[in-house]
């Protein structure tokens, strides 16, 4: 592998956003059009931009956004090491074509700090709410603003939250749809449903994840850290940013995925004893040398 980088950002910010995709959800091979264009030395501000990427400027606006959230670009417009290992054209995978790179994409998208409703969503109000509808999102936003003392536009919040639900939730219109046009990167995640009850409310339900690779959990580990050489279970199932609140985990689903890396890599131990169930580090493995195994095998 190349000299490693920064390897991911889980740096949070103090404010809420809910803008800048330009009401479009990614779409399937934007992440790859924009790595090509950026390793290009372009600029998302060249006059040329709508021509290069072949889409509408409030477009080339938007795949710039998503690179961002995605933990593909950084701050300053530079790929990531994630990226390059990832996107490159004899990369790992440069047209998602693997469920594990869409669920290492929403993982990057929770804990990133670029889309605030995603985080909010998935670490703090499903914790409330299993089932949950537009105004509720809003009402919750409301509260958390005001903690916070900051200004947001109702219009705004629910416009990201339609966004949101088109990223993970396939309509039937999209089913139809066969080409990039109109499906959500993460619908084949099937981490979101409809009620049976109500179109308009929505569920995440903790279960398990049967096509949720054990790497991707170890990365979500490594990545997210907050720990030296050891980790409660139970922090690992409920906090915010790890893996069983990132990844909508039930109970039974993690404890499994974690007995299957400890017997997979041996620098990691799963203990249970005593009603104290933790995971423990002989050494630490690097993120990106978890991911390169999980493709390269």
């Amino acid at each position: 592998m190349a000299e490693r980088k920064d390897v991911s950002s889980l740096s949070q910010v103090n404010k809420m956003a809910f803008a800048g995709h330009e009401s479009f959800q990614c779409r399937n091979l934007w992440l790859k059009k924009g790595f090509d264009y950026v390793k290009m030395n372009k600029s998302f501000n060249d006059e040329d931009a709508v021509v290069e990427l072949g889409v509408g400027k409030n477009m080339v606006n938007a795949i710039r956004y998503w690179m961002k959230a995605f933990n593909l670009l950084t701050l300053d417009d530079k790929t990531t090491d994630l990226a390059d290992f990832l996107l490159s054209d004899n990369g790992w995978d440069p047209y998602l074509e693997d469920v594990g790179t869409l669920w290492l994409l929403h993982f990057q998208l929770v804990t990133s700090g670029k889309a605030s409703a995603y985080a909010l969503i998935f670490n703090e109000l499903r914790r409330d709410k299993i089932e949950f509808t537009k105004d509720n999102f809003l009402t919750f936003v409301k509260r958390k603003a005001e903690i916070l003392q900051i200004t947001i536009n109702d219009g705004t919040v629910l416009n990201d939250f339609g966004v949101f639900i088109k990223m993970y939730n396939r309509s039937i219109a999209q089913s139809k749809d066969r080409e990039e046009g109109f499906s959500g990167l993460l619908t084949e995640l099937d981490l979101m449903n409809v009620s049976p009850r109500d179109k308009d409310t929505f569920v995440i339900e903790n279960t398990d994840r049967r096509n949720l690779p054990d790497e991707i959990v170890l990365y979500g580990m490594m990545t997210t850290g907050g720990f030296n050489k050891s980790v409660n279970f139970n922090t690992l199932l409920t906090e915010p940013n790890q893996v069983g609140s990132v990844f909508a985990l039930n109970a039974t689903s993690l404890y499994t995925k974690l007995e299957s890396i400890a017997q997979r890599f041996p620098e990691i131990v799963f203990s249970d004893q005593a009603g104290i169930r933790e995971i423990s580090f002989k050494s630490k493995p690097d993120p990106l040398l978890i991911l390169a195994n999980y493709y390269e095998q």
